[in-house]
């Protein structure tokens, strides 16, 4: 079952602003009791698994699945380098890192909603996982919304602002034009959230 204590309380618990927007900033010069205390090993990897599992609105089974998947893998790389990158090509997440919501709890409920078409199909599963040249849209009927007209004009002056690139994920390419998100390459170690230490999650779970 998904986490539903109220947000601001648990970004307080982990220490940082888990969703991104403001109102889920903490307050300067205020910790978490839970980080202020001395723990053991044990300790600080459940509060990483913790972190990266509410970073990312994943349930307890779901987040798991991602290290099972990431073990049984033959592909190149450690476990938790697979384990991230599945994580990062969700297609919720390729969403929320492309600017096209302003959270991954935003991002979720718009893939929910089938907001998109994936390769032409409209889908409506935040999970799925994406591979190299995917193409992501927003759903014509809906570029005429108020919302999306909205982020679009965000997009296109931030695009301005930043000489043309949207995201700071480099595998993905976004144009902003038709709001169509292309993944163009695999994410690197450079491109995974840095405050997510996956060694000691990995190390959770490996017990």
């Amino acid at each position: 079952m998904r986490y539903t204590w109220p947000k601001k309380k648990l970004c307080r618990r982990e220490g940082i602003n888990l969703f991104g927007t403001e109102k889920y900033d903490l307050e300067k010069g205020k910790r978490s009791v839970m980080r202020s205390r001395k723990t053991s090993e044990f300790g600080t990897q459940l509060r990483k698994k913790q972190l990266a599992k509410r970073m990312f609105g994943l349930s307890e089974k779901q987040f798991f699945s991602y290290f099972t998947k990431a073990q049984k893998s033959g592909a190149e790389g450690t476990t938790w380098e697979k384990m991230l990158k599945g994580l990062e090509l969700r297609l919720d997440n390729v969403v929320y890192r492309s600017g096209f919501a302003r959270t991954r709890m935003q991002s979720r409920q718009f893939v929910g909603h089938a907001h998109f078409t994936l390769n032409g199909v409209k889908v409506s599963v935040p999970s799925i996982a994406l591979k190299v040249w995917d193409v992501i849209e927003l759903r014509t009927k809906l570029k005429e919304s108020p919302l999306y007209k909205s982020l679009l004009e965000e997009l296109e002056e931030f695009a301005k602002e930043s000489k043309g690139k949207i995201s700071s994920a480099k595998w993905i390419d976004v144009d902003v034009k038709n709001l169509k998100i292309t993944v163009t390459a695999l994410p690197e170690k450079e491109d995974f959230e840095q405050v997510i230490d996956i060694q000691k999650i990995v190390e959770f779970y490996s017990k």
